[in-house]
């Protein structure tokens, strides 16, 4: 596996946790209507947007890079 390779999976695997974070987050929000909860879910959701766009970013400048 390259670094290409491994740090997409990374940067999957932490959309993926952040993501998971803002549900949990919002889910609190609504359970307890704690206004820390429901910036740890803004928040959360801000971090996997960021990493979306960063994801973008990686694999338009590493185009000419073998994912192998």
């Amino acid at each position: 596996m390259s670094l290409k390779a491994f740090h997409l999976v990374f940067i999957v695997a932490s959309v993926l946790m952040m993501t998971g974070f803002s549900v949990w987050g919002g889910a609190r929000w609504r359970e307890t209507g704690d206004i820390v909860d429901l910036c740890l879910s803004v928040l959360g959701g801000l971090a996997a947007a960021g990493l979306v766009m960063y994801g973008r970013y990686f694999l338009k400048k590493l185009k000419h890079i073998s994912y192998l």
